[in-house]
C-alpha cells in the first residue's frame, strides 16, 4: 500500500476536464532557502547536493557538458542532468517513450469518450508515467541565473536544449525554473527542471490550436510572428530587442512585470532553435536586476511545439513573483493584474539605459 501512495498518478477534475498529477512522495523534499533568488546561506551551501564534488549526493547522472571529458558522476562539469529524486511522474522503462498522447483526444476523459457504458467512471486514475530530470546550471554554488557570467547561462540554456531533444518522442517536453522559496524551489543552487509527458497540457493544447486556426484563417500566417511584429511598430510594451529575438511585456500579462522572449524568425521549437534567446535571457534578468536592485524570486518556463505539432512559434516567458494570486483567480482562472504592461516595459526599459 505504501508503494501505491507514492506512485504518482493523474486524476481528471470531473466539471472542468483538467487534469492534475498527484506526487505524494514529492513531499519529502528537502528545502533549504534564504528568502530570495540571488541572496544563498552558507549552511545551505554547506550540504547542497548540487554542487561540484558532490555528484554521489544525487542520482547517477543522465548527461554531462564536461569540456575536458571524464568519466559520468566525476568533477569537471559544466551542466549536469540527473533524475529527480522526488519525482512527479513514474519514470518508464526508456528515457523519453510516455505512452500515447491523451492529452488532445477524448481518451482520458470518461466525458468525452465514446463508450457503451451508460455510467462512466467519474472517479479513475491513471499512472503518471514519464520522466522529470533535473539540470543543475553551475557547479558552483549560485542562487539564480542571474549570477551566471555570459559563457556560463549560454552552456546552461545549452543543457536545457540537450536534454528536452533527448526526450523528443514524448508527447509534450516542458521546462521550468523556479527560483526562490516562493517560486516553489526546494533547493536554492539554480537548476532547471524538465518534464517529458505522455500528454499534452490544456494550456499548450489551446494555444496550439489558436496558431492551428490563424494559419488556417491566414492562409499561412504565424499568430506569434504578427504580433511580435505589431509590438516593435508599436514599441509601447516593448523592452529590448536583437539579432535574434525581443522582449516584451505581454499584452494581457497575468502579472506585474511578466516577460516573454520571442524569436525573431518564426521556429516550433525552442530545443532545435541553436541559441537564439540566449543573450535576451541575459537582458531580461539584467533588466529584472536594474529594476529591483536583485533579480526577484520568479518562474521561467518555455513553451515550445509539441511532438508533430505543425505550425507553432516557441517563446519563453519569465513571471517575477510580486503579489498574490487570491480568491478571485483562483476561483474563475482570471487574473488580475495591478500593474500595466505598458507601464512594466516603460520602467524596464529606463532601468536599462
Amino acid at each position: 500500500m505504501a508503494d501505491e501512495k507514492a506512485t504518482p498518478e493523474i486524476r481528471l477534475d470531473q466539471l472542468t476536464g483538467l487534469r492534475t498529477i498527484l506526487a505524494p512522495a514529492r513531499a519529502d523534499r528537502p528545502f533549504d532557502f534564504s528568502g530570495t533568488a540571488t541572496e544563498g546561506s552558507p549552511e545551505a551551501a554547506e550540504k547542497c547536493p548540487f554542487c561540484e564534488g558532490r555528484e554521489d549526493r544525487t542520482p547517477p547522472e543522465t548527461w554531462a557538458d564536461r569540456p575536458g571529458g571524464g568519466p559520468p558522476n566525476s568533477p569537471g562539469w559544466r551542466v549536469r542532468a540527473v533524475p529527480n529524486l522526488y519525482p512527479a511522474l513514474a519514470q518508464t522503462e526508456e528515457a523519453g517513450d510516455t505512452g500515447p498522447d491523451e492529452g488532445v483526444t477524448p481518451a482520458g476523459d470518461p466525458l468525452r469518450a465514446s463508450s457503451r457504458e451508460r455510467e462512466p467512471d467519474l472517479f479513475k486514475a491513471t499512472v503518471a508515467t514519464g520522466f522529470h530530470e533535473v539540470i543543475i546550471s553551475s557547479p558552483r554554488h549560485v542562487t539564480s541565473l542571474g549570477q551566471l557570467d555570459d559563457s556560463e547561462l549560454s552552456a546552461a540554456v545549452a543543457g536545457w536544449r540537450e536534454r528536452m531533444s533527448a526526450h523528443d518522442q514524448a508527447a509534450y517536453v516542458q521546462l521550468i525554473v523556479n527560483e526562490g522559496k516562493e517560486a516553489g524551489a526546494s533547493l536554492e543552487h539554480s537548476h532547471a527542471q524538465l518534464y517529458a509527458l505522455g500528454f499534452v497540457p490544456a494550456n499548450v493544447a489551446r494555444e496550439r490550436e489558436r496558431f492551428t486556426s490563424y494559419n488556417q484563417h491566414t492562409m499561412g500566417g504565424d499568430l506569434l510572428a504578427e504580433i511580435a511584429s505589431e509590438e516593435v511598430r508599436r514599441r509601447e510594451r516593448l523592452v529590448a530587442i536583437d539579432d535574434d529575438a525581443l522582449l516584451i511585456c505581454p499584452w494581457a500579462s497575468l502579472s506585474p512585470f511578466e516577460l516573454r522572449i520571442i524569436p525573431r524568425q518564426p521556429a516550433p521549437s525552442f530545443e532545435r532553435d541553436g541559441e537564439v534567446g540566449v543573450g535576451m535571457l541575459r537582458t531580461a534578468l539584467r533588466a529584472l536586476e536594474a529594476r529591483f536592485g536583485q533579480v526577484p524570486q520568479y518562474n521561467l518556463w518555455t513553451l515550445t511545439a509539441p511532438r508533430g505539432a505543425e505550425p507553432f512559434h516557441w517563446h519563453l516567458d519569465i513571471a517575477p513573483r510580486i503579489g498574490i494570486r487570491a480568491g478571485f483567480e483562483m476561483s474563475t482562472g482570471v487574473e488580475i493584474n495591478v500593474f500595466p504592461p505598458e507601464r512594466a516595459a516603460s520602467e524596464l526599459r529606463e532601468a536599462l539605459a
